[in-house]
């Protein structure tokens, strides 16, 4: 029969959702500089950005989902899915890289900005830095435990046990909120405020985009609470818990690494808040 599908792969049909979501970062991005700038009319543009792309991430995911739910994900599929997976979060490691080579450089050569920060790291303005042993060691055992509630999920899902993939996300979401909590609650009561020194403006966005990410996770796994209540994942068919699942272990690997070089050894010697 003339256009009868006769191969493994999913071809997609025409969408309008990638030229919403072109629209959607545009009007995203002109609002955050119309916002650093100062500029009248940035509160609507803003919000009209973040509306655009949560209606985007929404029905982009809730097509892919259907797709998955009719068969067109075949093992093929699946596999160039783990691929484009892989990929994304190489490239994520790369990103973090950036913020981790900015904080070896700034602490390793002070020398080199003795005139903004007198020499020394932490700079003479930071009069003391958080202790690594009060809530970042918190965190790190919260982060700790999520990974093995996130993989006894797996572990259920793998082996036909519905009840203990349920409780396994229940409680992975439970200390990825709490982990979220602690560490606004941290920046609430930091010693130092971002920005006027390298030692506050690289501990915040390395911290701080690695938080965004524990955000994203957690409602990477709320997602997938929801699809195992609808009864979506399978022994066999699961690439979409299997994603959440890898990107909560980078979340965690890339935690253990802030909280040796930035927490323990990036304010080692220094006075502790």
């Amino acid at each position: 029969m003339a256009g009868a599908k006769n191969h493994d792969y999913h071809i997609l049909p025409p969408d309008i959702v990638p030229l919403l979501g072109a629209i959607a970062g545009l009007t995203f991005t002109s609002g955050m500089v119309l916002f650093m700038h100062d500029m009248g009319g940035w509160p609507f543009v803003l919000g009209l950005g973040i509306a655009l792309l949560i209606a985007t991430f929404f029905l982009w995911f809730s097509k892919v989902v259907n797709e998955a739910q009719t068969g067109s994900h075949t093992p093929v599929v699946q596999l160039h899915m783990r691929y484009g997976m892989i990929l994304f979060i190489a490239s994520e490691v790369m990103f973090f890289v950036g913020w981790f080579w900015a904080w070896f450089d700034f602490s390793l050569f002070p020398s080199q900005l003795s005139d903004v920060i007198g020499g020394t790291f932490p700079p003479t303005a930071i009069e003391a830095v958080m202790d690594p042993f009060d809530l970042p060691l918190l965190n790190t055992l919260i982060l700790l435990c999520s990974g093995t509630t996130v993989t006894w999920a797996h572990h259920s899902l793998i082996h036909g046990d519905r009840d203990g993939l349920k409780k396994g996300l229940w409680i992975t979401i439970a200390l990825g909120a709490l982990f979220s909590a602690i560490q606004a609650y941290e920046y609430a009561h930091a010693p130092f405020d971002f920005g006027g020194n390298t030692y506050s403006s690289a501990f915040y966005m390395a911290t701080g985009f690695h938080g965004f990410h524990v955000l994203v996770g957690t409602i990477f796994l709320i997602v997938c609470l929801r699809r195992t209540y609808l009864g979506h994942f399978t022994p066999r068919q699961h690439f979409g818990f299997e994603a959440a699942a890898w990107y909560w272990h980078f979340v965690d690997v890339v935690w253990l690494f802030l909280f040796i070089v930035v927490y323990v050894w990036g304010g080692w010697g220094a006075e502790i808040h």
